[in-house]
């Protein structure tokens, strides 16, 4: 045996901990093929988805953990189970239904009312029912010997699976600890009580929830009390109120600055002449992107003018540019900071996410509470959802300008402001751009939304699109709305997206 071969089965041995000779010809041969090799593992056929726990390979585990514990319910909802309960259930609240109109019956007759015959028609229906679910009960009932064999046949079927993919995942995960000594490769008390523990719990109520509905009523609903959200609300509409009060300097100082740049672009489009408008745009589109994308803008352009959504246009223009010249203005900045601050960005990281998961309806809600409806409002909601992206991509950038690059610059007794501006955002730009083009996508993306608080334009038209069902206008007006996207898409990206 060579040393490079008695070195790997030293690894082997280290990671498998048990049974070592057994994996090393196992591993050995899944190695000398690069097809599918026919390997079958006894302990995984036997323990399922907790040896894959016991060897650390959790995703795995939780997969196969899912399909054996429906099997297993299905064994024992079978044979044991009360698979009927729901159609009893049913029947129990229908008999109680006709005693009560058996009452109504019983004194109609003896008041002699006109509507005896709607109670005996009504009980009579209700009998039905009764003898229809009274079948369906003993039709489950009957048919829960084959809900058993069927959980039989998957158990079976997915431990057999497990017993011939096991090496081979196991193999894989050998692999991987070969190159990241971090990861662990199980086998450690943790994993047995983690393993034993998680897979008994899901099993052993999953299958008392399923098997016997109504058996343990904690199950059908987490246990709480309605005081609890009662005092949350009242907790939250407290702190927002406070919040208003004490900082009102501070948001009338956020609304007159957000609203001198708003209404600044509003005068620039809205108010300048239209054929200046369109020259403009129309050059700035061929300078960018070419005489190509010059045409189209044209031809975008007298679109929204000749179907009289040009001011509506306009309006939405100067929206977005509100909220993209403030979301570029603090991104940049902000990623530049964060690319040599990994802490930094490690902490506001999870606040991004916050920001682009969160549904923009519930981010309405606090920034209404404290700026109230209209344009500067859909501004900030705009800017919190379509912020992050070029916080993101400016960082992912400058992470990515090749380290000997910058070595040569230092070398050559450049500044930290020089290799900024001539090393680093120059080679980052092409990145940079993606993450303003995402965010200008992005903030038009909530144009509609915006309308929902007061703010015009475009959006508004697809409000009362869907208010009325007018398809008409709500497909033009979103056509028009492409066409913003379009004409910004190609002023930024320019050629370098050929």
């Amino acid at each position: 045996m060579s040393k490079d071969n008695y070195i790997n089965t030293d690894q082997i041995k280290d990671f498998v901990k048990t049974s070592p000779d057994y994996y090393i010809h196992e591993f050995e041969k899944i190695n000398n093929t690069s097809k599918f090799v026919l390997s079958f593992n006894l302990f995984a056929f036997l323990f399922g988805s907790m040896w894959f726990g016991i060897r650390n390979i959790w995703n795995w585990s939780l997969t196969f953990l899912i399909i054996e514990t429906f099997a297993i319910v299905q064994i024992i909802r079978g044979f044991f189970g009360n698979i009927s309960a729901e159609a009893y259930t049913k029947i129990d609240k229908i008999q109680s239904t006709i005693d009560f109109r058996q009452k109504q019956l019983q004194s109609a007759i003896e008041s002699n009312s006109d509507k005896v015959e709607m109670f005996k028609r009504t009980i009579k229906s209700l009998e039905d029912s009764i003898a229809g679910y009274l079948q369906e009960a003993q039709n489950i009932e009957a048919s829960g010997i084959w809900i058993a064999i069927s959980g039989i046949i998957l158990f079976l079927l997915i431990r057999l699976i497990q017993g011939v993919l096991a090496n081979s995942i196991l193999e894989r995960r050998f692999s991987e600890w070969l190159s990241n000594k971090l990861i662990s490769p199980g086998m450690e008390f943790k994993n047995y009580l983690l393993s034993i523990s998680f897979a008994l719990i899901i099993i052993v109520f999953s299958s008392v929830h399923y098997s016997f509905p109504y058996l343990v009523e904690l199950f059908a609903d987490f246990p709480t009390h309605p005081d609890i959200r009662l005092a949350s609300i009242d907790g939250v509409e407290r702190t927002f109120d406070y919040a208003v009060i004490k900082g009102d300097v501070l948001f009338s100082a956020i609304t007159i600055g957000i609203r001198s740049v708003l209404d600044s672009l509003e005068m620039l489009f809205v108010t300048t002449p239209w054929i200046v408008v369109i020259s403009a745009i129309v050059l700035m589109t061929g300078l960018s992107a070419g005489p190509r994308a010059a045409l189209y803008s044209l031809s975008f352009l007298a679109y929204m003018g000749l179907l009289g959504f040009w001011i509506k246009a306009m309006t939405t223009l100067a929206l977005l540019g509100t909220a993209a010249i403030l979301s570029i203005s603090i991104g940049i900045p902000l990623g530049i900071y964060c690319s040599t601050r990994p802490r930094f960005y490690a902490f506001i990281r999870p606040i991004m996410d916050f920001m682009q998961t969160m549904p923009a309806f519930v981010f309405m809600i606090p920034v209404i509470a404290f700026f109230g409806t209209g344009k500067v409002s859909a501004v900030i909601i705009t800017m919190i959802f379509g912020g992050t992206p070029v916080v993101r991509l400016t960082v992912l950038g400058l992470k990515g300008v090749p380290e000997s690059i910058r070595e040569a610059a230092i070398a050559y007794g450049a500044s930290k402001w020089y290799l900024l501006t001539k090393v680093d955002l120059p080679l980052a730009m092409p990145t940079i751009l993606a993450g303003v083009n995402q965010t200008v996508m992005l903030s038009l993306a909530m144009v509609v939304v915006a309308s929902l608080i007061g703010a015009k334009g475009l959006g508004q038209d697809v409000l009362e699109a869907l208010q009325y069902a007018n398809v008409g206008q709500g497909i033009l007006a979103g056509i028009a709305i492409l066409f913003c996207a379009l004409i910004l898409d190609r002023v930024i990206q320019g050629k370098k997206r050929d």
